[in-house]
């Protein structure tokens, strides 16, 4: 299945299994206003239930990722702050909550929220002419969309301090050796890499990629007594699923297995 969609400034393109999101204010570079906020949060609670979607990638038009939230948009005086925060907010749970993997496909800049926005994602790809700014605190703000969670989870906290307190632009070879990306990759190389990345995971089986990141994403509060009783759980499920069936079976046929995701 191919499903092209625009919705407001955000397009969205649905083929075989891959869900991509494409910001889309390059004039911008894709800083978020109220109404890409709003589509945003809809586009990932949809995907959230959708059984056609097996992988989400999160990018930006025109050559960058996300330059944060836009502090020009008209509209963000319109109510009080603490309401505007929740609704941003509630972007950064819904791709949190998200149970399919999702990958940000990150080129040109990725600051403030929109950094965030890249590592909220399971995976982070980068082109070599990224760059990435926790920049709230040159704005005179204080870190954001989950950036006080994310950021010691991913580059330990006195990395994470150094990034937020300084709020310094660091290029993609940087981001990729302190464990920031997952990969950086060469600009021309980029589309290719994560489509690759994206249909290999859409291949996979789906209950029990959600079931492994779900264990993952929980492993930081958790002992492991309660992380084996969870992996005994999930691995019943997953070895009476169809799926899990068709695993077995494929292994002892010597064939690649077809997952369909029950």
């Amino acid at each position: 299945m191919n499903y092209l969609a625009a919705v407001g400034s955000l397009l969205t393109d649905l083929s075989d299994g891959v869900l991509t999101l494409t910001l889309n204010r390059p004039e911008r570079k894709n800083a978020v206003d109220t109404g890409l906020w709003h589509s945003l949060n809809e586009a990932l609670v949809g995907a959230a239930s959708s059984r056609e979607v097996r992988v989400v990638v999160v990018t930006g038009a025109g050559g960058d990722f996300c330059a944060g939230a836009d502090l020009t948009d008209p509209s963000a005086g319109a109510e009080h702050q603490l309401v505007r925060m929740r609704m941003i907010h509630d972007v950064a749970m819904a791709l949190h909550r998200l149970p399919q993997p999702s990958i940000a496909k990150v080129d040109g800049v990725a600051v403030g929220a929109g950094c965030n926005l890249a590592l909220g994602c399971d995976l982070v790809v980068a082109s070599d002419r990224a760059r990435f700014s926790e920049i709230f605190s040159r704005r005179g703000l204080s870190v954001d969309f989950g950036g006080s969670w994310l950021l010691p989870r991913r580059v330990g906290l006195h990395r994470a301090k150094e990034l937020v307190l300084f709020g310094e632009i660091i290029g993609a070879a940087e981001a990729e050796r302190i464990g920031l990306v997952n990969r950086v990759v060469p600009v021309g190389e980029l589309d290719g890499f994560v489509a690759k990345w994206a249909a290999r995971l859409a291949a996979g089986p789906p209950l029990a990629l959600r079931l492994s990141k779900a264990l993952l994403d929980d492993a930081y509060e958790s002992s492991l007594s309660t992380a084996l009783d969870r992996e005994g759980a999930a691995q019943a499920v997953n070895l009476s699923s169809e799926d899990g069936q068709e695993a077995i079976a494929a292994f002892l046929e010597r064939r690649e297995p077809r997952f369909n995701g029950r």
